[in-house]
């Protein structure tokens, strides 16, 4: 790995501490503002359903023009929002800042495309590894640096998270050089890089069925992701600075996994094994979290459910990565996060839709849905696994 690799690296983490940091209080926030869970779950989705038109398009971009001024562009996108959503005065301000971050978010997908231009297939998988412990990491900071500014106001935790974004803008600007050797020689069309690219994707050999998987992999996730908070905090009876504390726990682990379980895994398994085993161990940890309303229980299986959650991701990076061609990178993982993006915005309306304020029993809902619907996915993945399995 070179300097080039852990440059990209170190903005990954950065970025990944600027967008964890918020995490925690995105929920809370909104409660501020008198939202009820349903509209609380649209600050979730408006981001990502607006990230679900945008990355692809900055994806296709990076292709033509570079890598390095789509990720200037997405990263100041970012600054901007955050500062907008921090001293937002109104709901409609909120959302708003909400929505700018999602427009301007496919900084994800550069960084990916990134580390495909500068590693070697052989290497791929490795890479992938690092740049998911660097995000893991942002997961461990993020939250940590998060409970600090909850001591302001949560309102601080957005400042706090721009200023960072900042600084990844910075080191963008004067220290990562250009990484792409090879760019698209035809100027993009704006409608061949909208929902029609989407639909294309699909169609793509290898890559079809696997954005097919990671769509149902991240609506299922994002189910958990948002209901885990309510969960956490009526039906536990916990509050915001535990729940920042297990967001904590699952960024230690998720680190952990990336760095030394990934590579120990890589030895002894195929890509799509550890996929597989990631998939199985994270659908039944749905499942078992709220079947005893028990914090000790509830960490316990959330131990589990961090180590083996953390390797579902970068498998898919490094397959998505390995059967596209070394032109369409960017516009390959474009598509992944795109398709991730829709994803996170549907899953919190639907986790939103099943619970029901006045009877905190119906914060497990999501939970054991969840659960049910990762066992499918993991069966669609062992049904399709001739179609996207990387020849030796």
């Amino acid at each position: 790995m070179n300097r080039h690799f852990w440059l990209t690296a170190l903005i990954a983490f950065i970025n990944s501490l600027s967008f964890t940091i918020l995490i925690p209080i995105i929920y809370l926030y909104g409660k501020q503002f008198e939202l009820n869970d349903f509209q609380t779950s649209l600050l979730f989705s408006i981001y990502s359903i607006s990230q679900f038109f945008a990355t692809p398009v900055i994806g296709k971009l990076s292709d033509r023009f570079g890598r390095k001024p789509l990720l200037i562009i997405s990263l100041a996108g970012t600054v901007i929002a955050n500062l907008i959503a921090g001293t937002a005065t109104t709901a409609v301000m909120l959302f708003l800042g909400r929505f700018l971050d999602g427009i301007t978010g496919g900084n994800a997908s550069v960084a990916q495309a990134i580390i495909s231009d500068i590693t070697t297939p052989e290497n791929r998988a490795k890479g992938f590894g690092i740049y998911g412990a660097a995000l893991g990491l942002g997961f461990v900071l993020g939250p940590a640096t998060s409970l600090l500014a909850q001591q302001i106001s949560l309102g601080a935790a957005f400042i706090v998270s721009a200023s960072v974004a900042f600084v990844a803008l910075i080191i963008t600007i004067f220290l990562l050089p250009e990484t792409i050797k090879n760019k698209a020689k035809k100027s993009p069309n704006i409608f061949d890089i909208g929902l029609g690219n989407l639909m294309k994707g699909l169609f793509i050999p290898k890559i079809g069925i696997l954005l097919i998987i990671n769509f149902f992999i991240g609506t299922t996730f994002t189910i958990f992701t948002y209901a885990f908070q309510p969960y956490f905090l009526n039906v536990l009876g916990q509050n915001s600075q535990n729940l920042t504390l297990m967001f904590f726990g699952f960024g230690v682990l998720g680190v952990i996994m990336q760095t030394w379980g990934v590579s120990i895994l890589s030895r002894k398994f195929n890509l799509v094994k550890i996929l597989f085993l990631g998939l199985f161990i994270r659908s039944l940890s749905f499942i078992l979290m709220p079947v005893w309303a028990n914090i000790i229980y509830f960490v316990a299986v959330s131990i589990l459910f961090s180590l083996f959650n953390s390797l579902v991701q970068p498998m898919i990076n490094s397959l998505i990565s390995l059967n596209a061609q070394p032109q369409e990178q960017g516009t390959a993982l474009g598509l992944n996060a795109s398709y991730l993006s829709i994803a996170n915005g549907v899953g919190p309306v639907i986790a939103a839709m099943l619970v029901n304020q006045s009877n905190p029993t119906t914060y497990g809902y999501p939970l054991y849905l969840a659960g049910t619907l990762t066992f499918l996915v993991l069966f669609l993945a062992i049904a399709t696994q001739q179609k996207y399995t990387p020849k030796n």
